[in-house]
């Protein structure tokens, strides 16, 4: 009987122990840790932000489905990893009981750090911006929105500022959808006029979030992210700084540099930033005591695995092959990483450093989509490791697809959804010896109401998926 633990319940971790589950749960031993006891669905936290969803339709115990694939859950955390001799200690949450659990596979999905600490006063936590983060980040976002509704309503004007929080962050596009919905739901409740509205953000262009850019061929002309983006912002109104390394914050200011090595401040009622991300601490201990991190995490925390580490970023750009293919450890073959977990060889965006030495350079993106396929690859592979002794699956992201629809008004009436195709997510110019590097018959970028349709479908459609009901494993990752 083999033993699998997953560490992590979110889009891979989950995506894993699914499939897991209902290969390997009747007849191997499956356990899962996690530290919180429900499954958040992550994107629809924006609605929740603005006060347009309740907290309770984004999330479900996870317990329960477990149960039914014959799943152990774990509500806790991992803190010791002993790969050489293949078992680690959980801390349960409840009453903080550590477990031993033996494993023949390991994998590591545990989402991110929010690395608050990266940046000098930021986060909710010291009372100074806002996060949609986490679930109870976002009740407490959507209780200061509702504050600073109340104030305009009374006439006041306020200036609000969303974006990222640190000069190495990504997932800019929950700031995006944040900042849209802002906007969607002041010109509902007819207050627009009263908030000034600003994106701050470590991008090189408007539009990169993390991949380069987007650009799309129609008929002869092309169009780029920058110029989809610029155009939303423009016609809401929204203002923009760019280029921009967030190292300091108040609850009045975000102090940053820029590329050029400019100092300069943003001032603000309210912020909403997303901080750098980085691995979630865990020890890594030899048979003998010592400290074999290193042969597992990347100084930053996240899990090595079957990439090409250390190239520089040109090098890097030409050789789509360094990044991972199957995300197993070189060093411990039998640990792999998911989703946020991993270390990616490098940027996809190129890097800028400004005559200070500060490092302005959007981190890949490895979230939603992109998480639940390499959570997915991952446990095939398992499967196949333990049913055939050989893996079969593999997908870089140099090879990935991967669609992203960002929410710009919830209303199935009125609202607006921008919705954006690339394929592959790391560019590769030598299949597609264009400037992009890009499948330009994929890439796609539109902006409407059927985009926010298709939102809410895959709001209803992934909670089904995700909840193991009927013809969960025909709703693709």
């Amino acid at each position: 009987m083999a033993k699998i633990v997953v560490i992590g319940a979110g889009f891979a971790g989950h995506t894993a122990a699914l499939y897991l589950g209902d290969a390997l749960g009747k007849k191997h031993e499956v356990t899962v840790v996690n530290k919180r006891e429900y499954f958040l669905f992550l994107p629809s936290l924006i609605w929740v932000s603005v006060n347009r969803m309740k907290p309770e339709k984004t999330y479900f115990q996870l317990k329960p489905v477990y149960d039914k694939m014959h799943v152990r859950f774990i509500h806790g955390s991992v803190k010791e990893v002993h790969p050489e001799e293949n078992f680690l200690y959980a801390e349960k949450n409840e009453n903080n009981e550590q477990v031993k659990l033996e494993y023949d596979y390991l994998l590591v999905a545990t989402g991110p750090k929010l690395n608050f600490d990266g940046t000098e006063g930021l986060g909710p936590h010291k009372g100074t911006t806002y996060s949609v983060c986490t679930l109870d980040h976002t009740v407490e976002t959507a209780r200061k929105y509702n504050e600073l509704v109340e104030r305009m309503e009374k006439g006041e004007k306020l200036k609000i500022v969303a974006g990222v929080g640190h000069p190495a962050a990504t997932c800019q596009g929950a700031a995006y959808e944040f900042i849209t919905n802002v906007h969607r739901d002041l010109e509902r409740r007819n207050l627009r006029d009263r908030a000034e509205l600003v994106w701050l953000s470590n991008e090189p262009e408007l539009g990169d979030f993390g991949v380069r850019g987007l650009t799309v061929k129609k008929g002869g002309w092309a169009f780029t992210s920058e110029q989809f983006i610029k155009m939303i912002y423009e016609d809401f109104g929204i203002k923009w700084e760019i280029g921009r390394g967030v190292k300091a914050v108040d609850n009045k200011k975000a102090y940053w540099e820029d590329l050029n090595g400019n100092e300069g401040e943003t001032d603000f009622d309210f912020a909403m930033l997303i901080p750098q991300f980085t691995g979630v601490p865990i020890k890594y201990v030899g048979k003998s005591g010592e400290d074999v991190s290193e042969k597992v995490v990347n100084k930053a925390g996240f899990t090595l695995v079957d990439g090409i580490y250390g190239l520089p970023y040109e090098t890097l750009a030409e050789n789509p092959d360094a990044w991972p293919s199957v995300y197993q450890n070189p060093n411990y073959r039998n640990i792999f990483a998911a989703g946020i977990a991993f270390a990616p060889p490098g940027p996809i965006s190129r890097p800028h450093k400004n005559p200070n030495g500060m490092v302005i350079s959007p981190a890949p993106p490895r979230t939603g989509m992109v998480s639940g396929i390499i959570g997915r690859i991952v446990a095939k592979n398992i499967i196949d490791l333990i049913q055939k002794g050989r893996m079969t699956h593999q997908e870089r992201m140099s090879e990935m697809f991967a669609a992203c629809i960002a929410s710009m008004g919830d209303s199935l009436w009125d609202g607006s959804a921008a919705t954006m195709v690339l394929y592959p997510v790391v560019p590769d110019n030598r299949r597609y010896p264009n400037e992009h590097g890009r499948d330009m018959s994929v890439t796609n970028m539109e902006m409407g109401l059927a985009g926010a349709w298709m939102k809410r479908l895959i709001h209803t459609t992934f909670m089904h998926k995700f909840k193991r009901r009927i013809g969960w494993k025909i709703i693709p990752e």
